[in-house]
């Protein structure tokens, strides 16, 4: 049954690599054809229909998605980066990072990502919908100074914040009702973590002198080759929180870690934080640790939108900065 399962995934792939294959020449065709004036928008309508006539039973060479093709040409033409990965997701994955992702940074964002995570179409939507690319930012994670110093790629494996708006909690709610909630819908948290967690224990017991003490939940990060230790906190973040999480990476790397295993991190989730406290409480840390928040319903859209303009605001240096760099190189020459 696992040959047969694996063969029929690998034929999919290959159908539906040399269906976008297609798509994308299509795509440039049509993009070539309109702008050197030598067909107007009028001359799809005709290319649909001999399409649809001469390849009768074929769907998807409809006006409106040779429009599309063209559209999916366009957008990622002039990216090394991408256009080469774009055979990797299915079509139904690019229409929704088209019509739902904007601008072209943030839409090679989603690509690259859903290529990574393997996401579904559906996992795909959430994941847009509550604000991936603003949740793995790096503008705005909050780590350990050490963190970079031992783990270099850890960034790229960490959120500032999950969204965990799967769970459904009531307004009101426990650190246990947040427990048992992830725990519940285990197969979900994973995702939204990352595809190389891989889960260990809850209430992972660990033994320091006589004590005993028990870590949230432990976890398993494949690329990074470390032991993952996180805590759960219903409230706003407080820095007394990092001396207990640095407490139990300590206990991970003495009593747990294999001998072949990088040191270990601890994530702490908290419900808010002040990134200013946050900030100084990390700054003198000596433990690999990161502090992001948690999010238990999906954000609007409006705010999704504004904190993009923000981001890009950030990333995009503004005209006055532009030519002071240029005036320092012609100086320079």
């Amino acid at each position: 049954m696992a040959l047969i399962e694996a063969a029929r995934g690998r034929a999919y792939q290959a159908v539906n690599a040399e269906l976008v294959s297609l798509y994308w020449k299509l795509g440039e065709y049509i993009s070539r054809k309109i702008a050197s004036a030598e067909w107007g928008d009028g001359v799809v309508d005709e290319l649909a229909s001999s399409l649809a006539r001469r390849f009768a039973g074929i769907r998807g060479f409809t006006r409106r998605n040779l429009f599309r093709m063209r559209q999916f040409f366009e957008a990622y033409r002039g990216h090394k980066k991408v256009s080469p990965l774009v055979t990797q997701l299915s079509w139904t994955h690019h229409l929704i990072i088209l019509s739902e992702a904007r601008p072209v940074e943030t839409r090679e964002f989603y690509i690259l990502a859903a290529i990574k995570e393997r996401w579904s179409k559906r996992e795909l939507e959430r994941q847009i919908r509550s604000g991936a690319v603003l949740r793995s930012s790096s503008l705005s994670k909050r780590v350990s100074p050490v963190v970079t110093q031992i783990h270099p790629t850890a960034l790229d494996e960490f959120k500032n914040a999950y969204n965990f708006e799967f769970l459904a909690l009531p307004d009101v709610y426990s650190e246990a009702d947040l427990h048992g909630a992830l725990l519940h819908r285990l197969g979900r948290f994973l995702t939204e973590l990352g595809r190389d967690f891989c889960f260990v224990g809850s209430q992972y017991p660990v033994q320091v002198g006589n004590q005993d003490f028990a870590i949230d939940l432990v976890f398993f990060h494949r690329g990074l080759q470390c032991l993952v230790a996180i805590e759960l906190k219903t409230e706003k973040f407080k820095p007394a929180d990092l001396g207990q999480l640095s407490f139990y990476v300590e206990a991970l790397d003495r009593d747990v870690k294999k001998p072949h295993e990088r040191p270990s991190i601890g994530l702490l989730l908290c419900a808010t934080k002040d990134d200013e406290v946050v900030e100084y409480a990390l700054a003198r840390s000596t433990s690999p640790t990161l502090v992001a928040e948690y999010q238990t319903v999906l954000p609007p859209k409006e705010l999704l939108r504004a904190k993009l303009h923000e981001l890009y605001a950030m990333l995009t240096p503004d005209d006055d900065a532009v030519a002071v760099e240029r005036s320092a190189r012609k100086r320079r020459r």
